[in-house]
C-alpha cells in the first residue's frame, strides 16, 4: 500500500511539472510576439526557453511593444 501512495504522489508531481513547463514556454501568440526580440538579443540561447526568458528580461528596456506586453501580462 505504501508503494502505491508513493507511485501516486510521483505521478502527480510529474504531471504538475509537465504542466508548469508547458506554461513556461508561453503560448504560440506569446512566442510570436517575442520571436523577433529573441532573435535579436538572445540568439545564442535559442532552444533553451529558460535562458531566452532570462535574456529577454535582461533586455526588457529594449524589447518591442508586443513582447513587453507579454511580460506585463504575466506580471513580470
Amino acid at each position: 500500500m505504501r508503494y502505491l501512495s508513493i507511485a501516486g504522489l510521483f505521478a502527480v508531481v510529474v504531471m504538475n511539472s509537465a504542466a508548469a513547463l508547458a506554461q513556461h514556454a508561453g503560448t504560440k501568440s506569446e512566442q510570436s510576439a517575442c520571436s523577433r526580440d529573441a532573435q535579436r538579443f538572445c540568439r545564442k540561447d535559442l532552444g533553451n526557453d529558460d535562458a531566452v526568458q532570462n535574456c529577454l528580461q535582461t533586455n526588457r528596456a529594449s524589447l518591442g511593444r508586443s513582447c513587453k506586453k507579454v511580460f506585463e501580462g504575466h506580471g513580470m
